[in-house]
């Protein structure tokens, strides 16, 4: 039986996107997203608890990673998660791991303050990449389903 690796992440760019450009052509972005979980404590305190998750995007997704998303903006990323090793100057040698990013939509920018105005975003709604979903047909039919 084979098996599943996939992983979505719902978050924000921590940083800028780091692009490279390979002597082969290809491009590569890295950067990292933070996914966010709220909840109350025993206490009744509000709780977040933070991950942050290291992200590698290919081309064509590294280069429009490069054009359009920056710090703070919200993305979404479906992909396989991998581990590697590697050395560091010292010598030492450090572990990664990393979602290598299939998928990627673009969210919008970065979530704003109550009663902040839209002028204050230095972001554009008008330079997103992602497309609009697909309308949904209504349909006045009953289904057959039970539930």
């Amino acid at each position: 039986m084979a098996g599943v690796n996939k992983v979505i992440l719902l978050g924000n760019l921590g940083k800028d996107p780091e692009v490279r450009h390979l002597e082969n052509g290809r491009a590569v972005a890295n950067f990292s997203i933070a996914t966010s979980e709220t909840y109350k404590n025993k206490q009744g305190e509000k709780v977040t608890n933070t991950e942050w998750h290291n992200v590698v995007l290919w081309t064509p997704l590294a280069e429009i990673a490069e054009k359009y998303l920056n710090k703070g903006n919200q993305v979404y990323i479906e992909g396989k998660l991998t581990s590697r090793s590697y050395e560091d100057k010292d010598g030492v040698t450090k572990y990664i791991t990393e979602v290598v990013g299939r998928e990627m939509t673009l969210l919008g920018g970065p979530s704003r303050p109550e009663g902040a105005s839209p002028a204050a975003d230095n972001s554009t709604s008008n330079n997103q990449a992602s497309s609009d979903p697909a309308p949904v047909e209504e349909s006045n039919e009953i289904d057959d389903l039970p539930f």
